[in-house]
């Protein structure tokens, strides 16, 4: 029982890292109709700004509010990079989506390359906090609390985003946006900052992933980001393209597929049975768990 215990809790705590990393690829698709490639570069900048925080800033390297300013610094580096990409990149290819594919993997990776020259190819050992290092005891299954603290900070960031959808003015245009862009721009209303605005809210939480990623793995390393990103694309495409709801759904159905799969079968195993479950979905029901039947 403690193994099954264990192995949900690591899974959910694998799955609330690929949420972090997906709503904002879902915010930013059901708004804006970009596929940002670029995504996982904020991941990368997020991490990559924590660890240098937690080395440089006077103070960051403590384990209590310290290890805080630090995250807090990466997230904001995060953001300041993807409103960067929004405003000088994307902005201008809006209507132009074979261009915003081809910039965006190309932004992919030279940011990759980036903080290749910029920090080396080598991981590097990130600096957690040593209660992150440690365990808690829940039901018979030790259960490590960097596992603990993703599942935390996704149920947080997932109510965050879902109050601020339905409780602000910003929230109700993006909402409205999704549903009917076109309707939106006749009302008078500027969608473009709320574009601006979605990217930073996925920018944020792209980078967050990181900052908590680092803690999770130990380790940070420029192509972190670019394979984090191909199970967050798996997971919108099956909780629905746009849903930020089907977005959670979906990381906790792969986050526990592929751990218990990973556990129970050969090693590799359960990333084979995550694609074949996108596969399924895309045959039965395109749109994804939570998405909406496309009408004519």
């Amino acid at each position: 029982m403690g193994t099954v215990i264990l192995l949900t809790l690591t899974g959910l705590g694998l799955a609330a890292l690929y949420f972090l990393v997906a709503s904002g690829l879902s915010l930013v698709f059901g708004l804006a109709d970009v596929l940002n490639f670029a995504h996982g570069l904020f991941l990368g900048v997020g991490a990559y700004g924590t660890w240098w925080a937690a080395g440089n800033l006077p103070g960051a390297g403590d384990d209590g509010f310290g290890f805080v300013l630090a995250v807090i610094f990466g997230v904001a580096a995060g953001t300041l990079v993807a409103v960067l990409v929004e405003l000088v990149l994307i902005r201008p290819l809006y209507s132009r989506t074979i261009e915003q594919v081809l910039v965006t993997v190309g932004l992919s990776l030279a940011g990759v390359a980036l903080l290749q020259a910029t920090w080396g190819a080598d991981a590097r050992p990130f600096p957690r906090p040593d209660w992150t290092r440690q365990v808690t005891g829940i039901l018979g299954a030790q259960v490590p609390n960097g596992g603990l603290l993703l599942i935390i900070a996704a149920v947080l960031v997932l109510g965050a985003i879902l109050a601020f959808l339905r409780w602000t003015r910003y929230g109700l245009v993006i909402r409205a946006g999704v549903e009917n862009r076109e309707m939106v721009t006749a009302l008078g209303i500027d969608v473009r900052k709320a574009f601006t605005l979605v990217f930073a809210i996925g920018g944020a939480a792209a980078a967050l992933a990181g900052a908590l990623g680092g803690v999770y793995f130990g380790t940070v390393s420029p192509g972190q980001g670019s394979s984090l990103l191909i199970f967050a694309f798996i997971v919108v495409v099956i909780g629905g393209m746009g849903s930020v709801v089907g977005s959670a759904y979906a990381a906790v159905v792969v986050g526990l597929v592929q751990q218990f799969v990973n556990y129970y079968g050969t090693s590799g195993l359960g990333d084979i049975c995550v694609v074949g479950l996108l596969a399924v979905v895309l045959l039965l029901r395109p749109q994804g768990i939570a998405g909406k039947v496309a009408t004519a």
